[in-house]
């Protein structure tokens, strides 16, 4: 249990914290500073999104209501369209931590990270957004997320995103969560393996049928995440990994999803034999949206052929599931939303198992103050987190 002199500290840096913030801030992030809109507009509590976010994001970050000449360099030049001003916004995150039993329980973790975010429009459909993580725990981590989204392809219902993003990104996107526990199947790596959820590079092409409210998403990828160049190349090996989903919607509120990667890699072996490792995810998502209650389902299931690289293969079976559920009492416009965030990975190798309560208050509109209680569930030991996360 949590000792008398670390909750006195825990306590004293909440009051601390909650009385220094200011009500009102004047920084707004890029978009709603371009567009002169709150970031209500597209957002519930930061980052997350809201519908009209998620078509705005769709669009490439074109808001076509509000797009103006006056708002770019024209030039007199038809095939030239630059942003007049160049849209920049920040992403700063603290946190106070105190993990139980281990041996630093308690962590000033401040900054936790700090983004510098940008995004726009490049031509008529064509937006691009990429953002700089200056500093996450205390090191550089350099480019994450970084692409150009090309919208509605020649006036249809394909779009086609080229750059570095998540592969989960169709399913539940890791960037848009309102708790410092994260979604750990996603980000799961088995063995030697060096696959998985999170970041890769290559291509995601996108298309709707409006008529059947059905949404088709198809990938292809590095399948190695963001490794540092080694003689100029990403790609550490000649293969190439396919991702494919399929999301029905029915009425506004309910979403039923399918999704499937296959992929495979080489692996460098204990004995210093390169050897492969094919990779295949598979599982059902269901999103339902009940008055004031966002409830998302992902289950996921992993099988690595030989992901120790063994001479002979050893089959490894994981099992996930993530389980979310966020309350906002006045929906949309709450000024606080509690999450519930349940995760479950198990597998020869790696089991993982914890559930989250966390408490998000909106002290302004780019500004919100966290406090989140995790239990692990395997080791029945506690974690707690207070946090700052503003964006401007």
């Amino acid at each position: 249990m949590m000792n008398k002199c670390a909750k006195k500290n825990m306590l004293m840096l909440a009051i601390i914290v909650t009385m220094a913030i200011p009500d009102t801030l004047l920084a707004i992030p890029a978009f709603a500073r371009r567009h002169k809109v709150s970031c209500n507009t597209c957002h519930t509590s930061f980052p997350r999104l809201k519908d009209y976010g998620e078509e705005f994001a769709g669009n490439g970050f074109i808001m076509k209501e509000d797009e103006k000449d006056r708002d770019y360099v024209i030039a007199g030049d038809d095939l030239l369209r630059l942003n007049k001003d160049f849209p920049l916004a920040v992403r700063f995150e603290a946190w106070a931590n105190y993990d139980q039993d281990k041996t630093v329980e308690t962590d000033l973790q401040s900054p936790w990270g700090i983004k510098v975010l940008s995004g726009g429009t490049l031509a008529k459909n064509v937006g691009y957004y990429f953002y700089f993580f200056m500093n996450e725990r205390g090191e550089v981590a350099g480019i994450e997320d970084a692409y150009i989204h090309f919208d509605n392809v020649r006036e249809s219902q394909l779009d086609i995103l080229v750059g570095q993003f998540q592969t989960s990104d169709p399913l539940m996107k890791r960037e848009l969560r309102l708790t410092y526990e994260d979604y750990m199947v996603y980000k799961t790596s088995i063995g030697l393996s060096e696959t998985n959820l999170a970041y890769d590079r290559g291509v995601m092409f996108m298309y709707g049928i409006p008529s059947t409210g059905t949404d088709i998403m198809a990938m292809v990828v590095n399948g190695n995440g963001k490794p540092i160049a080694v003689d100029r190349r990403l790609d550490k090996d000649n293969y190439k990994n396919l991702g494919f989903r399929i999301l029905q919607g029915f009425g506004d509120k309910l979403s039923v999803g399918a999704y499937f990667y296959s992929g495979k890699e080489e692996i460098l072996a204990a004995d210093n034999i390169i050897r492969d490792n094919s990779i295949t995810y598979f599982g059902p998502d269901l999103a339902l949206g009940a008055g004031p209650i966002d409830l998302t389902v992902q289950i996921l299931h992993r099988i690595d052929s030989n992901p120790l690289g063994l001479a002979t293969e050893a089959e490894e079976n994981t099992e996930g599931m993530v389980v979310e559920a966020i309350w906002g009492p006045q929906g949309e416009q709450s000024g606080y939303f509690v999450t519930a965030l349940y995760n479950y990975v198990e597998g020869d190798s790696y089991d993982y198992h914890t559930a989250t309560l966390s408490h998000t208050y909106m002290m302004a509109r780019n500004l919100r103050l966290v406090t989140e209680y995790t239990r692990d569930l395997q080791t029945d030991k506690n974690r707690f987190e207070l946090g700052i996360i503003s964006a401007f």
